[in-house]
């Protein structure tokens, strides 16, 4: 076994959004950092969301007004520092006669607008769903009013490995493929021993803090020798989402009510896709073989079918995906009514912390960091001066105003004159300036090596290898981007071998058609 003689400052269990948030802000902070993720980074819970930053306007029912307003104030900090993988998106929400009168929607959407301090996204409007183009995709005559107001879409994988790559840009260990087996007090430290999955390679680390961001593991990391009998108690929730074919010609998304109280969204995806989801049911099993059930299938698509003219079918949908929520059990009933407020649980076993996560969302990642820091401040190198500087100091490529994204489309398109507008349009979003760097000297397509379809170039692939911590075709094709929804079998097939030859080992657990 090979001993890392470092001592780190704090180590991280789990390569997730709060993992790779935790990281980025502590190393940020001066902190010597080591994150460990058995898999590929935001590969468990954090790629298979609704790709939202958003308050969460149906926490106001449950009256989560705490975490609606922190989400809200988030919404437009990210906004600012991922300019490039978040954008502004309008939701139109139809009145539903018989389910939530219209004054209690029109209340809630007053509460959303002011109570998050909102500055750049536009306010709520009311809509004539008989006049307005958002009406036309709906049933003729049944929804004549709604409501249009605003969140924002998020790539949510990048968003996890950007925020990885900016904790390695200042200084932190990030080690994906390497699952920690145990974790023991030591001489005042903590120990943590790990196996590469790939190679069998082990190693072991110690630090002076230890979080445990294993999301719906974080039961099963207390049990790999910890030492601590948590009062917290997870609750695993599944959410599924399906894939089909642009359902409408504009780029307004939709939340529509269901009988059964809960809601969905339909949101424009990837330019040529339409996304619906989510559902919402306990779960017990292995997470990592968590798949959407046909039952979960037909519900999305009977619930939109409930508003859109043209009805959704099974047939329909080109790719689906689920994944488990690791909410903190707050004995809520329903699963839907389970918070998703985030709990911490801090012990000292021997004086050595242990900070455990139960919960979370996308959105308040970033605040999350800041207060799992605040806790272990006793414990680790702070500066009062380094505080906060995650909401103003942009993520990797992030670089520029909110307004800019078209400017560097056009300028990719100026300088990289070869790149047809989709391909140059997808790198801008992706990569943000960033996109420069993974360019390079390019003079034309082929200086971008080989293609592998859908505007995907080894220049490219390469890239994501060297920066990124990409390993396989899954890694590039779902979660560095959605390419799997426009590529063939073959091609990822293909992509595979590439990768394969040229010296990137592979996990024999990944497979290169994705989760569908």
């Amino acid at each position: 076994m090979r001993l890392l003689e470092r001592v780190f400052d704090l180590a991280i269990i789990g390569g997730g959004v709060n993992g790779c948030g935790i990281a980025r802000d502590a190393a940020g902070r001066g902190n010597t950092v080591f994150l460990c993720e058995m898999n590929d980074l935001a590969s468990g819970t954090s790629s298979w969301s609704t790709k939202l930053v958003h308050g969460g306007l149906r926490y106001l029912e449950y009256y989560e007004f705490r975490l609606v307003r922190e989400a809200l104030i988030e919404r437009e900090i990210l906004w600012g520092i991922a300019p490039h993988i978040i954008r502004p998106l309008r939701f139109v929400l139809p009145h539903h006669a018989g389910l939530r009168p219209a004054w209690l929607l029109r209340l809630g959407l007053f509460l959303y607008d002011h109570i998050g301090g909102r500055h750049l996204l536009p306010a709520t409007r009311s809509v004539d769903l008989t006049r307005d183009e958002v009406g036309k995709p709906l049933i003729p005559n049944r929804y004549t009013r709604a409501f249009e107001y605003s969140d924002c879409f998020v790539d949510d994988a990048r968003l996890v490995v950007l925020s990885a790559r900016d904790a390695a840009d200042k200084g932190a260990e990030i080690r994906t493929r390497t699952r920690a087996t145990e974790i023991r007090q030591q001489g005042g430290l903590w120990h943590v021993s790990m196996v590469n999955t790939v190679t069998g390679e082990r190693s072991t680390i110690q630090a002076r803090a230890l979080v445990n961001a294993g999301g719906p593991w974080v039961e099963d990391v207390l049990a790999r020798g910890a030492g601590v009998n948590a009062k917290a108690k997870v609750r695993l929730v599944q959410g599924s989402h399906i894939v089909v074919k642009k359902l409408y010609d504009h780029d307004r998304a939709y939340m529509f009510q269901n009988a059964d109280g809960r809601i969905i969204f339909v949101i424009p995806y990837q330019d040529d896709f339409t996304l619906i989801g989510t559902t919402d049911r306990d779960y017990e099993g292995d997470p990592a073989k968590v798949k959407a059930t046909k039952e979960e299938i037909a519900y999305l698509c009977a619930a939109a079918s409930e508003y859109l003219a043209k009805p959704v079918k099974p047939e329909d949908v080109v790719w689906d995906y689920s994944g488990v929520r690791p909410l903190y059990d707050d004995g809520a009933s329903e699963a839907k009514a389970a918070t998703r407020d985030y709990v911490f649980e801090l012990d000292t076993p021997g004086g050595v912390p242990l900070l455990s996560i139960y919960g979370g969302k996308i959105t308040t990642y970033r605040r999350l960091a800041e207060e799992a820091l605040e806790r272990l401040a006793p414990y680790l190198r702070s500066s009062k001066s380094r505080e906060g500087w995650t909401g103003k100091w942009p993520l990797p490529g992030g670089d520029m105003d909110v307004s800019a994204v078209d400017a560097l489309i056009a300028e990719l398109q100026r300088g990289y004159p070869f790149l047809s507008s989709e391909h140059a349009r997808r790198l801008a979003r992706a990569y943000g300036t960033r996109a420069i760097k993974l360019l390079g000297e390019a003079k034309s397509a082929a200086d971008l090596g080989q293609s592998f379809g859908a505007t995907l170039t080894e220049r490219e692939v390469r890239y994501l290898m060297a920066n990124e911590w990409a390993v396989s075709a899954e890694d590039i094709v779902w979660r560095r981007s959605k390419l799997g929804l426009r590529l063939s079998a073959d091609q990822i097939a293909a992509l595979n071998d590439w990768i394969a030859t040229h010296g990137v080992q592979q996990s024999p657990l990944l497979e290169a058609g994705g989760r569908s």
